[in-house]
């Protein structure tokens, strides 16, 4: 069965195929998820018919009743002549204790001090967040004389699901496989999983994090473009987007107004982002303000006034970077672009549960968006804030026990991410030891981030390093814990304790030596097993191979998968590692095994025939044959042999006028593993 038929499925009338809210929006400034919700109510389904008719009936709904303020005026009169009319607009509620009644805002009708019910209030109390609550609104004009306020609300309908049960959402898991459900996530976030690998899809899942996790404190930094304010502008009905020049600590903590304390955002929704989180010219942050943060941010708590208040809601920052991972870890910190009021000291710093690697999301492009089936933003909004009130943390215990040197803010953070990509991920905590695992160094790895950078900010945090590593309770392996960008830039990473080198650094040495004379050694080598990790950089054929080649006269290359034409460059990349590499060109053979289907045997041939005729020119000899099975390896003729994980296809795909095109250390890999082995 396809994905979206297990979609249609197991998620009834909780779908829509999710190109439909982009067409229906236009130029208008409403989330996705009220578009969504109107949508679920007509297209909820994969009949074409039906869609294109519930298209038009929401394209009617948004025409007629969405309160576009160029068109407020005549909004107001259509009421006026019909005496009642159903508007969509943003609602704020605000109390006027004079009158002793709440009164509504309606902020593209252009009109305040609308009396509002007391009950209406009592159940929907984030209208009185001060930033407005998208709703759906049946509002009257009263005629006749000694009226003071013409204008009535007679209903009021925030824009979210009513009913959710949350045993039915998680039951539904059993019906995926992990990589379906991640798929199914990312879909439902707007974006197309098929561009995305493995490690992709959790950076994005990661943004999800403040929804389904209470207080906790998530940082992404990257470049522009690649959608970090999306999950909260566009996504959920329980979070709010501020943007960073708008920050006060009234307005996210308390306010005073006469003698009453008035509480802030924090008390209304379940993430508050701060969007454009970077150092802006002539833009000071109040010195009260991150003092009042970092005490929430660590203890749930803050005081304002005469009392002291506690919160959920989760902390979210997220900023553009100013310059390239490799210059800001040479130069500076990965933290440089955020408000310096942030950087006194390490303290604020230190209360990040996990810095999300922004500069590994693709930029968005016109194929970045799903066309595909995913659920209705508010029903996956709801989801997300039941799945709050869960705790899967204590799962961690059976699989990790994490080095005595870490805080215990260290130890915190690991378990909430952990918890979070849990209840994302794998809901009916079903899973199996590789899943858990995948998820914990993912945790640890993001918290790392932020620890590595904090020494380079406040280095009296070098006083008590944490060594990052952990002890496999399934298997009684220390497993080490390294950030990509790390792997990728070895010479300017900071790390303690005993880490072992690693076997695919150079690229910072190349660059020392470059001018000045050494006396070539001879590589010293050993058996050993490796991995490198997905969307990892500075690998290459000649990093992981060359020196092993130098004295080989023949390479046998067993691999099963060298039939797309990707697949024969990467073979043509082997083969001329294996020639630069070797002390003498003359003579080498090369032989390959390999397998193909009948019907697309010929063109293959042709292509390796065309291999064979170049070699030939330069006396190099190359057969082939097509017996190949699943084993995957290189084996050379001075007694080296290379196990392979997946074969020679280890280069995620790359654009063909890029630098990486000409340059495999400039490419991001697939993940794999090689043992060599000396027989």
């Amino acid at each position: 069965m396809e994905l979206k038929d297990k979609i249609l499925e197991a998620f009834s009338g909780k779908v829509v195929r999710k190109d439909l809210a982009f067409l229906v929006k236009g130029n208008l400034p409403v989330p996705a998820y009220v578009l969504e919700y109107l949508l679920g109510q007509y297209c909820a389904c994969d009949d074409e018919k039906v869609i294109a008719e519930g298209m038009e009936k929401v394209k009617t709904i948004v025409s007629n009743n969405y309160v576009n303020r160029s068109q407020a005026e005549e909004i107001k009169a259509k009421i006026k002549q019909r005496g009642r009319y159903t508007i969509i607009d943003k609602i704020s509620v605000q109390l006027n204790d004079k009158a002793d009644q709440y009164e509504a805002s309606f902020a593209n009708l252009g009109i305040n001090h609308i009396p509002v019910n007391e009950s209406v209030v009592k159940s929907n109390d984030k209208l009185l967040s001060g930033n407005g609550v998208w709703s759906i609104v049946v509002l009257g004009y009263l005629t006749g004389d000694d009226i003071r306020i013409r204008w009535e609300i007679q209903s009021l309908k925030p824009i979210q699901i009513a009913n959710l049960n949350i045993n039915d959402y998680i039951a539904q898991r059993e019906k995926f496989t992990t990589d379906e459900w991640l798929d199914l996530l990312i879909h439902t976030v707007g974006l197309n999983p098929e561009i995305l690998n493995r490690r992709e899809k959790f950076v994005i899942l990661a943004r999800l994090l403040p929804h389904i996790e209470n207080n906790y404190n998530f940082m992404e930094l990257g470049p522009k473009g690649t959608g970090k304010s999306h999950v909260y502008q566009e996504f959920s009905p329980y979070s709010v987007l501020v943007s960073g020049g708008d920050v006060t600590s009234a307005r996210l903590f308390v306010k005073m107004s006469g003698n009453r304390e008035l509480l802030g955002l924090v008390g209304y929704w379940d993430v508050v982002a701060w969007d454009e989180y970077e150092q802006k010219p002539h833009r000071a942050i109040e010195a009260k303000l991150v003092d009042i943060m970092q005490n929430y941010l660590a203890n749930k708590s803050f005081n304002r006034g005469k009392g002291t208040y506690e919160a959920v809601a989760s902390m979210s920052f997220v900023g553009n970077t100013k310059h390239t991972v490799p210059y800001m870890l040479k130069n500076s910190h990965l933290f440089e672009s955020i408000p310096v009021d942030f950087l006194q000291t390490g303290a604020f710093l230190d209360r990040i549960h996990l810095y999300n690697p922004g500069w590994e999301a693709q930029v968005l492009k016109k194929n970045s968006f799903s066309k595909g089936y995913g659920l209705i933003t508010d029903y996956m909004a709801a989801v997300l804030h039941e799945l709050r009130n869960r705790d899967y943390s204590a799962e961690i215990n059976k699989f990790a026990k994490f080095d005595g040197s870490l805080s215990e803010r260290d130890h915190l953070a690991i378990r909430k991410t952990f918890s979070g990509l849990m209840k994302l991920i794998y809901p009916n905590e079903v899973f199996t030891d590789e899943e858990a695992y995948e998820i914990i160094d993912f945790a640890a790895e993001g918290r790392k981030r932020v620890k590595d950078q904090i020494y380079k900010v406040d280095e009296t945090f070098k006083a008590e390093p944490a060594i990052f590593e952990y002890e496999n309770l399934k298997n009684d392996t220390l497993v080490k814990v390294e950030t990509l960008e790390n792997l990728c830039n070895p010479g300017y990473s900071i790390n303690f304790g005993d880490e072992t080198s690693r076997e695919l650094e150079g690229s910072k040495s190349a660059n020392e030596n470059q001018g000045t004379e050494t006396k070539k050694e001879e590589p010293q080598l050993s058996s050993k097993y490796i991995e490198v990790r997905e969307n990892q950089m500075g690998v290459s054929y000649k990093s992981l191979f060359a020196d092993y080649m130098r004295s080989a006269k023949k390479m046998t290359i067993i691999d099963p998968y060298v039939r797309a034409i990707f697949q024969i460059d990467n073979l043509v990349d082997l083969i001329r590692t294996f020639v630069e590499s070797a002390n003498e060109t003359e003579g080498l053979q090369i032989e390959l095994h390999t397998f193909e289907t009948d019907e697309k045997l010929p063109a293959l041939i042709d292509n390796l025939d065309q291999i064979q005729d170049d070699l030939a020119k330069y006396g190099i000899e190359f057969t082939y044959a097509f017996d190949a099975d699943h084993d995957r390896s290189i084996n050379l003729d001075n007694g080296w042999r290379f196990i392979l994980s997946r074969g020679i296809d280890i280069f995620e795909k790359f654009d063909r006028f890029s630098l990486s095109n000409q340059r495999q250390e400039l490419r991001r890999c697939r993940a794999f593993s090689v043992t060599y082995l000396q027989e």
